[in-house]
Order: C-alpha cells, then structure tokens, then sequence
C-alpha cells in the first residue's frame, strides 16, 4: 500500500524480494511512517521497545493495527510524550474497548476502534461458517421426532 502512495518501502523480515531490506535499527531510524505486521507470539510480545521508539524522527508516525502488546507496556504512550515518534495511528489496545486508555486521550494519536481486520471476505467466511452451523443445528432439531409421553 505503501508505494501506492509514492512511498519508498523498507522492510526487516518479507518474502517478496522487491523491498528493499533494513535492519531493525534502520527501520526505527529511517522510517517516516513505521507500520507493524506482526503475529502476537510469545517471542514477539514487547518487542517493540521504550529503545526503539526513543530512535524514531519527530516527525514520524508510528502505525499500529496488529496487536498492542507487540510493544511494550507504557512505552509507546511515554515514547509520544518526549516527542519520538511525532505521532501514532493506533486500532489495537491491550484492554477493549479503550475508553480509558491513555492514547486514545493523546492529541498527537489517531485512535479508532480495532478496525484493522475488517474485509468483506473475512466476514463472509467468519459469517458463512455461522450461518451454516446454525442452519445444520435447526435441520437436525427439525428432523428429530417428537418422543411419545
């Protein structure tokens, strides 16, 4: 998405082959816009460090729609306030729904409700699956006789 825009695209960790690859540090440094893309595992939890954001320009956003706990607790809102990143667009929170998370407060975040997943497809398959299950509960109920009192 980001070259739609005109963007240069770095990445640490891609299949693709027309990116061009970045080291950890140099994605922190160099990114205008840094958006994360990673699975929740327990090796990834946090890994986003106080560190890694302090390394970020002034006027660099920080995009976050994976998971909030890929960075570590207190950082990134601590990271906004001493001015690196300049700016974040936030959709994950450690605890939903985010009334009163910190960033959602913060002048400098763009804060919406965990939106990042939402695609027509998802919902067709994720609803398909419920309708078909609720279909097959009411065919079997429909077809059991009723017991003799």
């Amino acid at each position: 998405f980001g070259r739609a825009f005109g963007m240069h695209v770095l990445v640490s960790r891609a299949n693709d082959d027309g990116y061009e690859h970045a080291s950890r540090e140099e994605l922190f440094t160099r990114a205008d816009v840094l958006s994360l893309h990673l699975k929740l595992t327990p090796e990834t939890r946090g890994s986003v460090t106080a560190h890694d954001l302090a390394r970020m320009k002034p006027a660099s956003l920080l995009v976050n729609t994976a998971r909030a706990e890929l960075i570590a607790p207190g950082a990134l809102e601590a990271a906004l306030r001493a001015g690196r990143p300049g700016s974040a667009a936030v959709d994950v929170y450690a605890s939903e729904p985010a009334l009163t998370d910190p960033l959602v407060m913060m002048d400098n975040v763009l804060a919406t409700p965990h939106l990042g997943y939402v695609e027509r497809d998802s919902y067709e398959l994720y609803f398909g699956q419920a309708f078909d299950a609720v279909n097959a509960f009411g065919s079997r109920t429909e077809s059991r006789e009723e017991p003799d009192v």
